[in-house]
């Protein structure tokens, strides 16, 4: 596997991130639950980004704070709102120094970890960052097993006149490390936005919550708590951490 910053993601992407995301995740849906499971507690994002859901969290009166490795991204949240605390650091070890009613990460963040020790350690972090009871809730795509067969994928994003869009990308079917870029095509020239990180099953997922010592509370095929079933193409999944017992 070759080496990756993980701060590049940002670097590239923080600029357009949200022109290129917008509307391919339900926001609305996604503040409404987190903030109906957060009560009138506080919540932790980790992987908050462009503060995509961390910014209406804020808004609707939370407490909201957020964890990017990158400072590119902290930057177009900051121009959004001051609401949000945030705190540059790795996911996995970054401490906060305080507890929270719900801990998550959103729209695939997981997978930018690259290693499945790393995705254990994100689990155990966020346990760590949740008060007894609290809850890490998870949104990701809908991962089926990768053969050989499909684990090259090219695709065209958009097309207009002067700009084409490409998504590529290989899966290792043995790690599931995937290393991908979007590439765009202008008269300007050609820029290159790379995704590189490991999917991850909802089954490892459970697995992880376990060595967390957590437990899976909820699973939906959607933020309006529909059922996940065989035709979904994400899941939420919320872990919850055991309530102190006398």
């Amino acid at each position: 596997m070759a080496e990756f910053d993980p701060r590049l993601y940002g670097a590239r992407w923080a600029e357009r991130y949200d022109e290129w995301h917008a509307g391919m995740m339900d926001d609305d849906g996604a503040v409404a639950a987190l903030s109906e499971l957060a009560g009138d507690g506080p919540l932790l994002e980790f992987g908050v980004g462009t503060g995509r859901l961390a910014v209406p969290l804020a808004e609707k009166g939370h407490d909201v704070v957020g964890v990017d490795v990158s400072e590119d991204m902290l930057a177009q949240l900051a121009g959004k709102s001051d609401a949000v605390t945030t705190v540059v650091g790795d996911m996995t070890t970054v401490r906060v120094g305080r507890e929270f009613d719900v801990a998550f990460i959103a729209f695939n963040s997981i997978f930018v970890l690259a290693t499945q020790d790393d995705q254990v350690r994100l689990f155990r972090n966020a346990a760590a960052h949740l008060r007894p009871g609290g809850r890490f809730v998870l949104e990701t795509a809908f991962v089926h097993g990768v053969g050989v067969a499909d684990s090259h994928k090219l695709r065209v994003a958009s097309v207009e006149s002067d700009q084409l869009t490409l998504s590529a990308g290989i899966i290792d079917p043995v790690t599931q490390f995937y290393n991908g870029t979007w590439v765009e095509l202008t008269p300007e020239g050609t820029r290159f936005y790379p995704i590189h990180g490991r999917n991850v099953t909802h089954h490892e997922m459970d697995l992880m919550a376990q060595l967390a010592g957590m437990e899976l509370e909820h699973r939906w095929g959607d933020w309006k708590r529909g059922p996940f079933t065989a035709e979904s193409k994400l899941h939420v999944s919320v872990y919850r951490k055991p309530s102190q017992t006398g």
